[in-house]
């Protein structure tokens, strides 16, 4: 654009003076002003990245803190109390008391495998959630527990087969059959696998299973009075030799899980733009799919279908963190640990005489919560 000069009247021959500031003298000053803002902005950023980070390794630790709390309470809570003090001797020295004994071969075992179990479901369900954008992903709803649960129940009345060890492969072939399934016929139509698609599809399937679960109990009492208890979702009379056998399962599952954050991040992103940024999203959709399968699997073949931790767990932890996957996913395993431990340990004690499963427990305590977060938060679509 030209130049726009002004010359006063009467001032004939007098020097033009230009409106716009000399192109040299606005290259210096203006450069030099940016640099020194983007600087300062730059700096501000990496504070309030920082001051972000901290804080949630401060709240992750924190919640470290209080599954520790729930391991030590799981352990002295029961049918017979046993004070903390007598917990944490015999964890580190075993003298061979009866206390001792107790929290060695029953208690000890439990809870471990609690850990666990509650881990693997919190994750699974976070990892659905990104993975399908779908905040009502979760595998009690998507049909992949009672598809486990269905092998595991085939496998006993078909074959015989009674030991936890074989009950785990069904259960993994179960979960990966179910979940293939649930996502073809979610995914059919001109919508595709909307979240309401996905979530009426798995409620269909596990209707279906849920069918073939309960006219093999008609048919044979025996297989009823062998999963009766475990089809609610129980802990109970879980010793060492099933938590020996689930752990390298269970194990890769949650470092798999954990690995897949920063793909997480990227796939939310919307497909289109993760690819033109590089990302592998069949990879990750593949590696995700074996994690949800070994998480599942390893859970419910070890504690039976649990409802509503995959559900919930990872929603309390979105509005702790935030969507960034790469602490979602530790905050949704660490929290449903705690979820699970403690609500085995309330199980023990709500009735006078017996106990009350954990699947029970998580759905009276799952439920009203995800009410409450779906009406305050109005959850949208991820």
């Amino acid at each position: 654009m030209p130049a726009i000069s002004a010359r006063p009247r009467g001032a004939t021959g007098a020097t033009a003076v230009s409106l716009e500031r000399p192109a040299a003298a606005t290259g210096v000053l203006d450069g030099t002003e940016d640099t020194a803002v983007a600087a300062d902005l730059l700096r501000e950023r990496t504070r309030a990245r920082a001051r972000t980070h901290a804080v949630r390794a401060a709240g992750l630790a924190a919640a470290l803190g209080v599954l520790l709390l729930c391991v030590m309470l799981s352990i002295a809570v029961g049918a017979k109390p046993i004070p903390l003090a007598t917990v944490w001797d015999a964890l580190w020295s075993n003298d061979g008391s009866y206390d001792h004994s107790v929290v060695y071969e029953l208690r000890l075992p439990r809870t471990v495998l609690g850990i666990f179990v509650g881990a693997a479901l919190g994750l699974a369900g976070a990892l659905m959630q990104g993975l399908t954008r779908n905040p009502l992903a979760e595998p009690g709803i998507l049909g992949i527990n009672s598809g486990a649960s269905a092998a595991v129940v085939v496998s006993l009345f078909a074959f015989g087969v009674t030991s936890a060890s074989g009950h785990m492969w069904f259960a993994f072939a179960g979960a990966g059959i179910t979940a293939v399934l649930v996502y073809a016929l979610g995914s059919r139509g001109r919508t595709g696998a909307t979240p309401v698609r996905l979530a009426l599809a798995g409620t269909a399937v596990a209707a279906v299973l849920q069918g073939i679960i309960y006219a093999i109990f008609a048919l044979d009492d025996f297989v009823f009075d062998r999963v009766r208890f475990w089809l609610v979702g129980s802990l109970v009379g879980r010793g060492l030799e099933t938590f020996v056998q689930v752990w390298p399962f269970l194990t890769v599952g949650i470092v798999l899980a954990l690995c897949l954050g920063p793909a997480l991040n990227t796939i939310a992103l919307g497909e289109d733009l993760a690819a033109a940024l590089g990302a592998r999203i069949n990879r990750t959709r593949l590696l995700a799919a074996v994690a949800i399968v070994l998480l599942c699997g390893g859970a419910t073949a070890s504690a039976g279908p649990i409802w509503f931790v995959g559900l919930t767990v990872p929603h309390v932890a979105r509005a702790l963190v935030g969507p960034d996957h790469r602490w979602l996913l530790p905050y949704s395993a660490v929290l449903a640990a705690i979820l699970l431990t403690g609500a085995d340990t309330v199980g023990r004690i709500v009735l006078p005489n017996g106990e009350l499963e954990v699947g029970i427990i998580t759905a009276l305590v799952g439920a009203p919560v995800f009410i409450a977060l779906v009406r305050r938060r109005k959850m949208a679509a991820l």
